[in-house]
């Protein structure tokens, strides 16, 4: 069985009489350990399809297996778990908390969760070990991007959707952006869609 399992899914948005299908029909798989890329034309449902996966939206028919448990299921509740225990997300504007240093941001997101990764040391790994007590206005964009990525990985996920997470980048912080996945991928199994 994959790790990932997107089987003939659909999103419908309904505006009065007028009907979206922001995602229609797709079906794919993500074995464990891979880096696996979600490719389309600006708005083909891309987004849509990392937010159903990461549990922040729901599909209207289909089926979504992730580590064999069918999420499009899941309860309110079952969500909630499911996001702070099993995945990380890596936003494409790094939702980063503006008033809190990027220690802190890294911290935050470790009190959610079960036996968390030292904040420190997660920001170490990405190349933010001089950038601790810096506020995300004080950061580049590369650097506020490897501190979402920190705070992804804090709690140790097996898998980690990234939403276009060099989109905003140089070529140079983007390469190193990539890096920093497959080393995550190399070093700790993580899977990355």
């Amino acid at each position: 069985m994959s790790l990932v399992e997107f089987n003939n899914v659909y999103k419908r948005y309904k505006t009065g009489e007028i009907v979206i299908n922001a995602v229609d029909g797709i079906s794919f798989k993500v074995e464990e350990g891979e880096f696996a890329i979600v490719v389309g034309a600006s708005g083909a449902g891309k987004t849509t399809v990392l937010n159903i996966l990461g549990g922040m939206d729901s599909c209207s028919e289909g089926e979504i297996i992730v580590g064999g448990k069918d999420i499009s299921k899941f309860k309110d509740k079952q969500l909630i778990e499911y996001r702070r225990h099993d995945i990380g997300f890596v936003f494409q504007f790094y939702n980063l908390v503006q008033n809190l240093t990027a220690l802190e941001n890294v911290e935050l997101a470790a009190q959610i969760c079960k036996d968390p990764l030292p904040a420190p040391t997660v920001l170490e790994e990405v190349g933010l070990k001089d950038r601790l007590l810096n506020f995300p206005a004080q950061l580049s964009g590369g650097e506020q991007q490897r501190v979402a990525i920190a705070r992804a990985i804090a709690h140790k996920p097996k898998i980690i959707f990234a939403d276009e997470p060099t989109a905003e980048l140089d070529s140079n912080t983007g390469l190193q952006v990539m890096k920093i996945f497959k080393e995550l991928i190399e070093k700790q199994g993580v899977t990355i869609v």
